[in-house]
């Protein structure tokens, strides 16, 4: 079983922020391929069904973002998934805005939430499609910026943005990934 999961923070407060942008992904691959998403195992939102002609997990933790490695290594666990099986959707500040970039290793690159999850898995590769937020305008602290919603600029391409990021994850489970790294990660 396929393991999606979508970084974020839970509540009102962080809604449509960019820090936010794996729990938009998640949504909108629900959406797409009819999964209900509810509360469920391991402090998370979750909902099974098929994407990409895959049986999968879909979950958004409900952890915050620095401990999202706990909830990926209990529902990797309550699925009887390998981590071969999980592909992480998260914002990324070293990519412009909207750029997608698939990955099966790497570092965290200073991402708190892809470091808790590369700390409880120790290392073992998984899959990771990186959405860019940009970096944040000088004189505007890194915490302040991936805690903002996006601007009106950025908005307005939001929706197609979200959708090139969620064909990219069906690519992924369909296609595999060299298939879906040569589609996906070229500059658009």
């Amino acid at each position: 079983m396929k393991l999606i999961v979508g970084l974020g923070n839970p509540g009102q407060h962080y809604e449509r922020t960019r820090h936010n942008l794996g729990f938009l992904i998640v949504d909108r691959l629900a959406m797409q391929n009819r999964i209900a998403l509810a509360q469920g195992a391991c402090d998370s939102i979750i909902g099974t069904g098929s994407c990409g002609g895959a049986e999968t997990v879909l979950a958004k933790p409900q952890t915050f973002m620095n401990l999202s490695g706990w909830a990926v290594a209990c529902l990797l666990r309550n699925f009887s998934s390998a981590a071969e099986d999980l592909v992480v959707l998260y914002d990324d500040l070293d990519l412009p805005f909207g750029r997608i970039r698939i990955r099966s290793r790497g570092s965290a690159g200073g991402h708190r939430g892809m470091l808790s999850i590369i700390e409880q898995l120790a290392g073992v590769p998984f899959y990771r499609v990186r959405v860019g937020i940009g970096r944040p305008p000088a004189g505007v602290e890194t915490i302040d910026y991936v805690l903002e919603r996006f601007n009106a600029q950025e908005s307005d391409q939001l929706e197609a943005i979200v959708d090139r990021a969620a064909e990219a994850v069906l690519a992924l489970l369909r296609d595999g990934p060299e298939r879906a790294m040569a589609c996906y990660n070229q500059a658009q």
